[in-house]
């Protein structure tokens, strides 16, 4: 796979979520057709082992499986797609990295070490070094907003510096002012923002998304993209109804029972109903009751009619 750069890092990017079956083990024949779901679905790409593909609760035996079940169906497929090295522990993720290098993925997904928040000498330092160890493939550094530390503008900025084989981003977004701080960062990195937002933030100099809309549904999050290149007034108004849906329906399931984010993205594909992922989570976290996804799919079918299978 060629490896990607700053100006080939676009579009819409789908994530691949872990089925996990009663006996708490990864169903790896639901998970290879997910994936051929995704291949078909024409997303611009497909990664591993975000937050919502629970990194954190693989063994390495499984990362290693998980790693190479994707890169292989898109080496055949012609699709782009990134490998997420992430781990809390660094010397793990440093091993995850030269495991996923061997598989010449476009480009290697990292987060900073996330027990403690890492100084400025200590992320520079974690981020030199692996990106001696992931050459040539390119890096894309994680930075969401539960990270132990956020990155400003000017701490991104000083990174790129010292650490240019970051060809990517990916950040929670703001205001105006903060696309304001981030425009040159933007100019120098692909700056992907969430999915919900990518109409606002593909305006504002964001590249695209590790997009929590493919997780609803990923051929209608294709369409959207396309719509966002050429015509974003109605795009626009696409992101108002996704945004009111996911802050008055599903986001209060979380401030309510505390469930995590990849929960709410298992939940998504099950309101679009366009895999067999289920919304089980890994031991100990807990996915949403069915009673909730036949209720929400209820209302998305009625608001959000182009994302319900």
């Amino acid at each position: 796979m060629r490896a990607l750069t700053a100006g080939t890092l676009t579009g819409t990017w789908a994530t691949v979520l872990l089925p996990i079956g009663e006996d708490d083990r990864i169903d790896w024949e639901r998970l290879s057709e997910q994936v051929r779901e995704l291949v078909a679905a024409g997303v611009d790409g497909i990664y591993t082992n975000g937050s919502s593909g629970e990194f954190w609760a693989q063994t390495e035996e499984e990362f290693d499986r998980l790693s190479t079940v994707v890169a292989d169906a898109c080496e055949r497929a012609g699709m782009r797609f990134q490998i997420g090295a992430a781990h809390s522990s660094p010397q793990t993720a440093l091993s995850r990295v030269r495991r996923a290098r061997d598989l010449s993925p476009g480009a290697i997904q990292v987060i900073l070490p996330d027990w403690f928040a890492p100084s400025d000498q200590e992320s520079l330092a974690f981020l030199r070094r692996m990106a001696d160890e992931a050459a040539p493939v390119p890096l894309v550094l994680y930075n969401p907003p539960h990270a132990k530390r956020v990155l400003t503008a000017l701490d991104h900025a000083r990174l790129l510096d010292t650490v240019p084989e970051i060809v990517g981003i990916k950040v929670a977004d703001g205001d105006g002012p903060w696309y304001d701080a981030m425009a040159p960062v933007s100019e120098r990195v692909a700056m992907f923002v969430p999915g919900h937002h990518l109409a606002t933030g593909y305006g504002r100099g964001a590249a695209g998304a590790y997009s929590n809309v493919a997780c609803l549904h990923p051929r209608a999050a294709v369409r959207w993209w396309e719509q966002i290149t050429t015509d974003h007034v109605t795009a626009e108004a696409l992101e108002a109804r996704l945004r009111t849906f996911l802050d008055n329906e599903v986001l209060p399931l979380q401030r309510q029972y505390g469930y995590c984010n990849a929960a709410l993205d298992k939940l998504l594909a099950a309101i679009g109903d366009w895999a067999a992922v289920g919304t089980r989570m890994r031991w100990p976290y807990q996915g949403v009751p069915d009673t909730d996804v036949r209720r929400l799919r209820a209302v998305a079918q009625d608001r959000l009619p182009e994302f319900v299978t």
